[in-house]
This record gives structure tokens, sequence and C-alpha cells, in this order.
């Protein structure tokens, strides 16, 4: 099984100060046909203009992941974390049994572009926490570098739940292959670029469903950067 999610289908929102596109369904987007993949609740793709972002707010029960595409987004949180994170950086809060968070991009002069993603954990009553790694793109060139993972091996950011994160960087001509099972879910998230899996023609903001056994290959027509989620199947 491969499903195509097109980027111009997604919900979107725009407030003058955000502009956000949503694979799945959040907020005032609903789509009762997507509304998630697997333990993969949420992909938004934002951009917030200087000096602008979310104030505080609260959230319970979800791992929530940010990765940076472009600029610097500033984070506070009720665990006493703070940081700025740009592109390379992975951050991961678990809001477990409840937490106050915001987000504001970094910059007086330029905007933030990130991904912000929601995955539900394998259990609910956690104790809120943070984490935040970086990963240069050496690390992701022409390969599959593990970002988040269960038990937060090889340097990845630990996600409470089944589910493997992987971050690639593909150069333009280049290609990467991947091997899947049947027995699990794959979401594949076109993060910048445009490439080629088997007859599809895939750009930014594209995301693919993907349920079947066998290898998949990725072929970049300009240089590309993608996320791969490797996942349970019983969410």
């Amino acid at each position: 099984m491969l499903q195509v999610r097109l980027a111009s289908e997604r919900g979107a929102v725009s407030f003058g100060w955000l502009n956000s596109r949503h694979s799945f369904s959040f907020g005032h987007y609903y789509d009762p046909a997507h509304m998630g993949y697997g333990p993969l609740r949420v992909i938004n793709e934002d951009k917030v203009q200087p000096g602008k972002g979310f104030e505080t707010h609260g959230h319970r029960d979800m791992e929530i992941i940010s990765y940076v595409l472009e600029g610097a987004l500033a984070h506070k949180d009720s665990t006493g974390s703070g940081s700025v994170i740009r592109p390379g950086d992975v951050q991961r809060m678990s809001a477990g049994t409840g937490i106050l968070h915001s987000e504001f991009n970094a910059s007086d002069q330029d905007p933030v572009h990130f991904l912000q993603i929601w995955i539900i954990p394998q259990q609910s009553g956690l104790a809120p926490s943070y984490e935040e790694k970086h990963f240069s793109d050496d690390q992701r060139r022409g390969q599959w570098r593990l970002i988040g993972a269960p038990d937060g091996r090889d340097g990845a950011v630990t996600i409470h739940q089944d589910i493997n994160l992987y971050a690639a960087i593909i150069e333009s001509g280049d290609s990467l292959s991947r091997a899947l099972s049947a027995k699990r879910k794959t979401w594949l998230q076109v993060v910048s670029g445009q490439l080629q899996l088997r007859d599809l023609a895939l750009s930014a903001g594209d995301g693919v469903a993907i349920q079947e056994d066998g290898e998949i290959e990725l072929q970049a027509n300009t240089r590309a950067e993608v996320l791969l989620f490797d996942m349970t199947d019983s969410a």
C-alpha cells in the first residue's frame, strides 16, 4: 500500500504572523480521511514572522518534535527548559501529565520555518521532559540518520513510542534506498527539494503513507531532505 498526501491538499491557515500547513486534521482544519497515521498524529509546517510566535499554552500526553528548516526557534517550558534551535537541531518535548510552553521566532528580522510533529505516546501520564540534539548535514547526507527512537540509541532523542525517526539529505542525481516491512507503517515526509519514488514525482511538503514488504528507492532531482517514520502497526 502506497498513498500520497500532496502538499497542495493539506489544510491551511494564515494569521498574518503565522502561515501553517497541516498534513493531518488539526485545530480548525478537520478531515476524517486524514486524522493521522499510526501513532503519528500531527505534521504541521509552520512559517512564523520575525518577533512573533505562540504564547504560553498547555499540552498533555503527547510527544512533540520540532525540526527547524530555516531560521531560529526559541522555546521555553514549565520544566525550566529554554533554548534556541536552528537547522539540524531536533527538539523533543514529552507533555505527559501536563506542560506549559511557548515558541517564538528568535529573530526580529528573519522568518523561521519549521515542522512540528506530534506523536501519541505508548502510555499516558508520563513525567514531562525535554531533550535536544544536533545532527549535522554530514551525518544526514546520503544516509538514513536515526534522530528519534524509543531507546534513544545512537545519539537520537528518546521518543516514548515504538517509532524510529530518520532524516536524510540526498544530493541532486543521487539515490537512497530503504527496506520496508508490511508489519510496520512507514510515513515519508519530503522536507525540501524534489525527488522520484517509483512513478511518483514528489516535492517539498508531500507525504507518502507506505505499508508493504520490499524496498523503496528515492532518486533526487534536486538536493532533497526527507524524514522517514518507521512505526508500529498497532496504534
